[in-house]
């Protein structure tokens, strides 16, 4: 069986375990932040969190699963962070169905607690930041149906702990569980939802992966684990939605028909406030979960709530893009860009190829800017990634303008009542040579002997350096 603790015990020696108690309110945030200050991406697990009422949780929070890049790739068998595109986009190719199983084998059948005994508030969902409305569970990955196909989907939406048994769930107007929710709606009924938090972190990835509508996810994520996901059908929707035998916890319940109240503010992944809006709320009929559950919370606008869904869209872009550049050698959406931006790497293109393949890539919704740049610039390194900028882009000539595409969700930048905007892709990679054979046109990079650099790196062999100025 792989789950989150087999996990955890394989990582051991990364997890921080804070002594004495940390507040949901703020306080396991704020910790994030310390670190992340200091660049250090621990896996942090809060083994007495203190809730809302300042009591004892009974269910340690667990928090930074994602916030290590390094070790994101490695929860997949990715040895090498770089490689993440190309391996994870063959990964989640490789579909595994998922297996069903009897519900008295699912760890997270362990303990049912329907009616009024489902209360949320027993849970302890996080108050990250300054300006949010309330609690939040954030890593929660809520699974519709459409009810044509009968094909499920999911994904991660903000969910508002409104009271005992009732989340406000915010869901974008074109996201699969939205347009599984208006076709209920349409015929006058209440939409069947289930809410999962809490898995092995290929699970958690693969369920995240960009997929045609409509599409399941569950094969995807076994393709990404490496092995048949385990389903079990939930308490109150039997088959009709199938939950993770070995989730940590399993929240069910119905988006009543044509119910829309305010939701948020929430601290969102831009790394600003996200506004106030309408959105459904869900009426919670029943939780269950392991008897020795752990919660898992993602740190909103923190590499924790970035790096998944960014190693995701790299696999995505990078399929998407290949057909049409075979030159593309990778894809990184850095954090510094949030989910925005994309550097696309190319290897000797063919003229015109790397426009064609920005081109490509700007369509993708929730980018609004595209660069490119040569091999020779490592794009994980945001440093290179602007000096090539700085010296190998004319405007005139290496900026592409693309008016009235589809809006990224949640840009602040955006204004309030726009539905399409300007996105742009800069070309940083080197003129063509002017003939066959011929080196490209670029002057000579600043560079020191083999010999210089060996002599060096001796120099400072045994040196510790961790204490001086970085």
């Amino acid at each position: 069986m792989t789950d989150l603790r087999t996990y955890l015990n394989e990582i051991d020696n990364a997890i921080f375990r804070p002594e004495g108690s940390l507040s949901v309110i703020q306080e396991i945030t704020a910790l994030q932040h310390e670190l992340a200050a200091r660049n250090a991406h621990p896996v942090i697990l809060v083994q007495t969190p203190r809730l809302i009422d300042g009591s004892a949780g009974g269910i340690p929070v667990l928090t930074n699963l994602f916030a290590s890049r390094t070790l994101s790739a490695r929860a997949l068998g990715i040895d090498d962070h770089r490689q993440v595109a190309t391996a994870l986009a063959t990964l989640t190719a490789n579909t595994i169905a998922p297996a069903v199983i009897e519900p008295e084998q699912a760890p997270v059948r362990e303990v049912v607690l329907a009616g009024d005994d489902a209360d949320l508030l027993s849970l302890p969902a996080l108050r990250q930041h300054q300006g949010d409305v309330g609690h939040y569970v954030t890593c929660g990955h809520v699974v519709t149906v459409d009810p044509e196909s009968g094909i499920d989907n999911m994904g991660i939406q903000r969910l508002w702990v409104r009271g005992p048994r009732l989340m406000g769930c915010y869901m974008l107007e074109t996201s699969h569980n939205m347009i599984n929710l208006r076709k209920f709606w349409a015929r006058g009924e209440p939409c069947p939802v289930a809410v999962w938090i809490g898995h092995h972190p290929a699970v958690e990835m693969g369920a995240q992966a960009k997929l045609a509508y409509p599409e399941s996810h569950w094969g995807v994520a076994g393709g990404a684990l490496g092995t048949a996901l385990r389903l079990v059908p939930s308490l109150t929707h039997g088959e009709q939605i199938m939950v993770p035998a070995d989730a940590e916890i399993v929240i069910e319940g119905f988006l009543p028909a044509g119910r829309m109240e305010a939701e948020g503010p929430f601290a969102e992944f831009s790394g600003y406030q996200g506004p106030q809006m309408p959105n459904p709320v869900i009426e919670v009929t029943c939780m269950t979960r392991r008897a020795d559950a752990i919660y898992h919370d993602c740190g909103s606008g923190l590499a924790d709530h970035l790096v998944p869904d960014n190693l995701a869209m790299e696999a995505h872009v990078y399929s998407m893009v290949r057909p049409v550049a075979p030159s593309l050698v990778n894809v990184h959406v850095p954090v510094s860009g949030r989910r925005f931006h994309a550097y696309l790497q190319f290897r000797n293109p063919r003229p015109g190829e790397v426009r064609d393949a920005m081109s490509a890539a700007i369509a993708f919704r929730r980018l609004k800017a595209v660069f490119a740049f040569d091999e020779d610039i490592d794009v994980f390194d945001d440093r290179q990634a602007m000096w090539a900028i700085a010296t190998r882009v004319q405007w005139h000539r290496d900026v592409m303008r693309f008016d009235g595409l589809t809006l990224a969700p949640l840009d602040p930048s955006a204004p309030a009542a726009a539905s399409t905007i300007t996105k742009a892709a800069i070309d940083a990679t080197l003129p063509p040579a002017r003939r066959p054979g011929e080196p490209r046109p670029v002057a000579p990079r600043n560079r020191v002997s083999n010999e210089a650099l060996a002599a060096a790196q001796a120099a400072l062999d045994g040196v510790d350096t961790g204490g001086w100025p970085d």
